[in-house]
């Protein structure tokens, strides 16, 4: 089950949190719509920018105006995120992609149009801020047009399911074998890359671990 637009607008992810197992709470649409407004007030005039890391390069999901290829200072992205749900389950966890302190991230700043940035913004809360285990917050990335300030999202560090600095031979084995509602974690490692190569981003270290990971796929098949 891939996560499309209407699948996240009809809040299919706090779905999945209620029937899930014990311990995972959704936010309701009063916090999320507070958790948005701290950040990007109502009144707010202008296009909103969005930096996409992970899956929102390959699958954003919104309606946007532009994007381009950019950068942001202090911050890389890694696997440090456990997932029992989506890309994994509660007796084999998965993990997926957040921003960590330290280094740089190459990704995608979209452009998000004023007339629709409140109601595209409610969608990526839904799917990115369902639970608390991102801090939403303005970053400035820098493109080949310029600075921009863009709202991203950081890992929380003092959530539970924060998986810290795992080494790479263990991340690959549980990004490996670790399946969930949504789908491989393995699909979700080999669509970043995928895309990543697509828009010239180099990441070695997603590239190393995707090598590591069909290893370890190879090991697991007897191949």
């Amino acid at each position: 089950m891939g996560l499309t637009r209407e699948s996240i607008r009809d809040g299919i992810i706090a779905k999945m949190l209620a029937e899930g197992p014990p311990g995972f709470r959704a936010l309701s649409e009063a916090e999320l719509e507070a958790s948005l407004s701290a950040l990007v007030p109502e009144d707010h005039a202008g296009d909103v920018h969005l930096f996409g890391y992970g899956s929102l390069i390959w699958n954003p999901a919104f309606h946007f105006t532009e994007s381009a290829v950019g950068t942001v200072h202090g911050l890389h992205r890694r696997f440090c995120l456990w997932t029992t749900l989506g890309r994994g389950t509660p007796e084999r966890p998965g993990l997926t992609l957040g921003l960590d302190r330290g280094g740089s991230c190459r990704g995608v700043v979209f452009r998000i149009d004023a007339a629709q940035a409140r109601e595209e913004l409610r969608i990526v809360w839904r799917r990115e801020m369902v639970s608390d285990a991102y801090i939403p917050r303005w970053v400035t990335v820098r493109t080949a047009a310029g600075d921009v300030r863009a709202i991203t999202f950081v890992i929380n560090r003092a959530h539970e399911r924060y998986a810290g600095r795992l080494d790479d031979r263990r991340t690959a084995r549980v990004i490996a074998e670790a399946s969930g509602r949504i789908g491989p974690c393995a699909e979700y490692l080999e669509n970043t890359v995928a895309h990543l190569h697509q828009l010239a981003i180099a990441d070695r270290h997603l590239e190393e671990l995707l090598a590591l990971c069909r290893q370890v796929c190879r090991e697991n098949s007897g191949g």
